[in-house]
């Protein structure tokens, strides 16, 4: 009874010792699938890069300098669309090839509306105007904004990160610059006033960047190299603090804002006939924010789908 009981247990621990080895078998294989997950991801954007830059080349000739405001509004407000319905129906920004492929197009958006507010401040004839016009804008964007995506509407209740909209940025951006064109009595004072400023749009979408990229893009109007050198110089930090501290793939995503720059440099300065667009997309983004925040609960109940 002793032998059987002794080879009870050592085909006991023969069999523990089989399923453990059978375990770290899987986790090495496991391991190695998530590497070549990775290979293959990053071959995926690498290929994708080529082929949107051999298009680019393929068609330079027949879209030289025919790209007008509108056109450019409309190209960032269909990638805008796009980028938000990947979020919507691919929640948590998954790190599969054909929800990045939808969120790298979405990239356009964010550097045309940057160029064009930097354009709007420098053409505007009512400062004050535009700023009420942009504020207001912002406001109703942060309900809108929050709720699409099941956020909280009082900031950072959950987190610190996409707190409101890119429309505050924008609005801070502006104000930035009135301030950094008007004179001030005490200078340190309107130092300090634009450092607070800059520093309150940490919590948006794009975060300071968005208003560090405006400035940049501004105070070189008529060099496009330099506007572009600069943007992604911003981007590229937003980029890093985005790989370490929020998402990889995200991080990596940021930098493909670099596929605006064929199609800014086929502007031709002009605004376009159709001056009702100037509107449309005011009426347009929160619009679809709430239409997709409509479906989100359809989908999912009040749950936040962002990461």
């Amino acid at each position: 009874m002793c032998v059987n009981g002794d080879g009870s247990r050592l085909e006991s621990m023969g069999t523990v010792l089989v399923d453990s080895q059978k375990e770290a078998r899987y986790e090495k294989v496991k391991s190695v699938k998530s590497w070549l997950k990775s290979v293959r991801l990053c071959f995926f954007l690498f290929d994708m890069v080529k082929f949107i830059i051999a298009c680019f080349k393929l068609r330079r000739k027949n879209l030289e300098k025919r790209l007008n405001s509108n056109h450019l509004k409309i190209i960032a407000i269909i990638a805008m669309t796009i980028d938000h319905v990947a979020d919507l129906f691919y929640p948590s920004f998954p790190a599969q090839p054909f929800p990045i492929m939808l969120h790298i197009i979405g990239r356009l958006t964010a550097p045309i509306m940057w160029f064009f507010i930097a354009e709007g401040y420098h053409y505007t004839h009512n400062i004050k105007k535009y700023l009420l016009r942009l504020g207001i804008f912002a406001i109703v964007s942060h309900f809108a904004y929050c709720f699409a995506f099941g956020m909280k509407f009082v900031p950072f209740e959950t987190d610190i990160f996409n707190q409101t909209s890119v429309m505050y940025p924008l609005f801070i951006a502006v104000l930035v610059l009135w301030l950094q064109d008007t004179e001030f009595k005490y200078k340190i004072l309107k130092h300090i006033l634009i450092f607070v400023l800059v520093w309150s749009a940490f919590p948006a979408d794009w975060s300071c960047i968005a208003v560090l990229a405006i400035l940049g893009i501004y105070r070189n109007r008529g060099n496009l190299k330099k506007q572009t050198i600069i943007m992604m110089l911003w981007v590229l930090l937003y980029a890093v603090v985005s790989f370490f501290f929020v998402n990889k793939i995200y991080g990596i995503v940021e930098l493909f804002v670099i596929l605006v720059y064929p199609f800014m440099k086929q502007y031709n300065g002009q605004r376009g006939k159709a001056k009702w667009l100037k509107w449309f997309f005011y009426i347009y983004y929160p619009a679809h924010l709430v239409v997709i925040g409509i479906i989100r609960i359809a989908m999912y109940g009040d749950v936040s789908i962002l990461f």
